[in-house]
């Protein structure tokens, strides 16, 4: 009874046959269609390893170009400061009359040529600073230090500009802050870019300098000046390297356009970041966050830093 089951009839058996026959074509087919695409995988994986070795290699291009930028402008800063440090002492010799007197005129034009000279030491000094960034040659030096003393050093460097104008550079003191431990140079630098920003486009009011305590773990500084102010849309450009934006006071005043990029990139050597808020014909305020004590560096003990004739030089 069991054999019985099991006989198929000619019908069926060419039935079988031919369902063996397409299944056999399907099978073939689809091992063509498998050779076919392990084809174009290998020749897409070819493609791809090219790929990377050429971005690898255009990389490298990038590379050797960036460092051959840095020793180029490195190379050229060092270049002008020793001219440039003998046409300011000429002029100051002369402003001093130590060679005669001198007429208005000459006078007014001996000012301009120091006031230039100045200004293209400023530029060399930016360049040569963002050099060192780009190189990786910037040395971070933490220390503990007063925000009293930072403050007191930069009213110190800003009281002779000043003087002669008619806007206020207001410290507001630190109260109930506590010591800070990082790079006073770096963050001195990174203040003293703010400060003379606001000096430049504040042209009546006030400059106010501020810090407080942000958080458990961090302190924000904040130079808010009433100056021309800054467009919305041109928040996020004004730390790119070399921007200035179009405005009447930045045709009459000339810059590097670098002084925001190189204090941005400092800031995240100190672990820290920039904000800025501004409205035009209002002014702006600029705030530095960076940690109170500085990330990856192990702090000597508060007391052992605050020895006699220990403290660090500020500037």
């Amino acid at each position: 009874m069991a054999t019985e089951n099991t006989l198929r009839t000619p019908q069926e058996i060419r039935e079988l046959e031919n369902e063996r026959d397409l299944l056999r074509q399907k099978i073939l087919s689809q091992q063509t269609q498998i050779d076919e695409l392990t084809a174009e995988l290998r020749e897409t994986n070819q493609g791809v390893v090219a790929l990377y070795a050429e971005l690898d290699d255009r990389a490298g291009q990038l590379k050797d170009a960036s460092d051959l930028k840095s020793r180029f402008l490195s190379y050229m800063s060092h270049e002008f400061r020793t001219p440039l440090g003998s046409i300011m002492s000429i002029a100051r010799i002369l402003l001093d009359r130590m060679d005669g007197p001198l007429n208005e005129e000459q006078e007014k034009q001996v000012r301009f040529i120091q006031n230039s000279a100045t200004e293209l030491t400023e530029m060399v000094n930016d360049l040569l600073d963002l050099a060192k960034v780009e190189a990786g040659k910037v040395t971070i030096s933490p220390a503990w230090f007063e925000m009293v003393d930072l403050f007191s050093a930069l009213r110190g460097m800003f009281k002779p500009i000043m003087d002669k104008s008619e806007i206020s550079l207001i410290f507001v003191e630190p109260a109930n802050i506590p010591r800070l431990f990082t790079d006073h140079v770096k963050l001195s630098h990174i203040l003293r870019n703010f400060i003379s920003n606001a000096v430049k486009f504040t042209q009546r009011g006030e400059i106010r300098v501020g810090v407080r305590q942000n958080d458990e773990t961090t302190m924000m500084f904040t130079v808010a000046d009433t100056g021309i102010g800054i467009a919305a849309e041109n928040l996020e450009s004004i730390f790119h390297d070399w921007v200035q934006i179009a405005s009447s006071a930045q045709k009459r005043l000339r810059g590097s356009g670098l002084g925001l990029s190189l204090s941005k990139r400092l800031t995240e050597l100190l672990g820290g970041e920039i904000r800025v808020e501004s409205k035009l014909g209002v002014g702006s305020t600029f705030s530095v966050i960076i940690p109170i004590q500085l990330p990856g560096h192990e702090a000597m003990s508060e007391e052992a830093a605050a020895v006699p004739g220990e403290k660090a030089r500020l500037l």
